[in-house]
């Protein structure tokens, strides 16, 4: 039987690319901050209804919010904010596709910093498989350029790869801290835990990135309602694709979730070919098999 972590965490990776895609499409109409805060916004009442239909199918019950638990929330609520607006400015330099791509150093930089927090260990095999599906997702930096150690620094240093990079840096603290709210959050059922996390962090998500939005663009609140079909399933993925990352967290080590959730750059690809109508390379393709063969590293280490 598939560990019910495994398949959170790819739901997690095909609802993310999902609304990925969505709000690169609104990034034609919306700012920067615009287009992030939609994913909260409107993520708020989605959250409601899918923990709602948790307990009604489930049941269950939580402890009270100590404010230990809240300010691991804000922690990880504030990092998926900054990672959020460094992948959509990746976007405007090098694709969809290939600032994605640079964003999934997360797993191994997940690795790192769980292990030295959270004192999360993992096999031989399994921190193979991360280093192996990260040099997967670093070949894609190399679409249309030859394979030489100064093309490697060329594309490393663009500004698409920096930002994509600090995306990366920036979900990987927010997934160390959202494991530790789960934590430190009362009660025996961690995946309901999960679903109280994403609801209290996208009501903080809400109000940090409205706030912010509200005194440097006032103008784009209208723009933000204006778009409300557009934005609504945006927010309604972005709930789906928390709440099955969150779940992973909680089942799972965070570089483990981390590092399966690469196939994203698999669903990445197709909906960059298909969705966007951006052109793949070979090279891309190529790099997104060795992805797939790092993950499966990972799975083989997991004993």
């Amino acid at each position: 039987m598939i560990p019910p972590w495994i398949l959170f965490t790819v739901s997690a990776a095909g609802f993310q690319t999902w609304r990925t895609a969505k709000q690169q499409k609104l990034r034609g109409k919306l700012s920067v901050n615009g287009a992030g805060v939609v994913r909260f916004l409107y993520g708020v009442p989605a959250g409601f209804v899918i923990l709602g239909t948790y307990l009604a199918l489930f049941g269950g019950s939580f402890g009270s919010f100590t404010p230990l638990f809240l300010f691991y929330c804000m922690l990880g609520g504030l990092g998926q904010i900054l990672g959020t607006n460094l992948l959509i400015m990746s976007f405007d330099s090098r694709g969809f596709a290939v600032g994605t791509a640079y964003s999934k150093t997360e797993a191994i930089q997940a690795a790192f910093i769980a292990l030295f927090l959270l004192g999360e260990t993992l096999s031989p095999l399994s921190w193979a498989g991360i280093a192996l599906s990260v040099s997967g997702v670093l070949t894609l930096s190399f679409a249309g350029k030859g394979f030489s150690v100064g093309a490697f620094i060329e594309a490393s240093l663009q500004r698409g790869a920096l930002l994509g990079i600090g995306a990366g840096s920036c979900f990987a603290i927010c997934s160390i801290f959202i494991k530790s709210a789960n934590i430190a959050l009362d009660g025996d059922d961690p995946v309901l835990k999960a679903l109280v996390c994403l609801v209290v962090i996208n009501g903080m998500q809400t109000i940090m990135q409205g706030s912010w939005m509200l005194w440097r663009e006032p103008g784009e609140v209208r723009r933000v309602f204006a778009n409300w079909k557009d934005s609504m399933w945006v927010g309604a993925l972005s709930a789906s694709g928390s709440a099955c990352w969150f779940s992973g967290f909680a089942l799972a080590p965070v570089a483990m979730v981390r590092a399966v959730g690469q196939v994203e750059i698999l669903f990445t690809l197709l909906a960059s070919r298909f969705y966007l109508k951006e052109r793949t390379s070979l090279t891309e393709r190529v790099g997104a098999l060795i992805v797939v063969a790092g993950v499966v590293l990972v799975l083989l280490g997991r004993h």
